[in-house]
């Protein structure tokens, strides 16, 4: 009679990575009322890659998973009843999702192209980023930023306190 590796876990730490091939340590993963639609609406901003998708009885997505750049972003469909409410529900949504690219410019318009609002227009930031804003049309705020200067945390300090926001 064989034991599965759920009745029985060091069964599992022997043959099962602890983090799956592909995946880092840290995976946001959104809740969106409109989750295929939002999974469509990154393909077309972001350039993202549809990795798995599984709907539920009631055609709720239970499960999406796509690819943007080298990092994974899981979705789910809006669940009331167990707890999960995506940011147009919740009148906003106090995270930003970092989006590190190799050219701002160009994936600032090509997400406001795909309906992305425009927060924060991209400019060149006293820290060495090219960054903007943006909000997606399910209520998920992004920034976008490319690295333009390398800096050192002295000249950081110095430039934040000529920053409307740096002390």
């Amino acid at each position: 009679m064989s034991t599965s590796t759920i009745d029985n876990p060091a069964a599992a730490k022997s043959s099962v990575k602890p983090v799956p091939e592909g995946m880092h340590t840290i995976t946001p993963h959104l809740v969106c009322a409109g989750a295929v639609a939002a999974m469509e609406f990154y393909k077309k901003a972001f350039g993202a890659i549809e990795i798995a998708r599984l709907q539920g009885p009631d055609g709720r997505l239970m499960h999406g998973m796509i690819r943007i750049g080298d990092s994974a972003l899981m979705l789910v469909d809006e669940m009331p009843e167990c707890g999960a409410m995506a940011p147009v529900t919740l009148k906003g949504s106090p995270v930003s999702i970092h989006l590190q690219v190799e050219d701002a410019d160009a994936t600032f318009e090509q997400a406001v192209a795909a309906g992305a609002e425009v927060k924060m227009p991209l400019s060149n930031m006293f820290w060495g980023d090219r960054y903007g804003c943006l909000q997606d049309p399910f209520g998920h705020q992004w920034s976008v930023a490319t690295h333009i200067e390398d800096l050192t945390p002295e000249q950081i300090q110095e430039a934040a306190k000529n920053a409307c926001c740096g002390g």
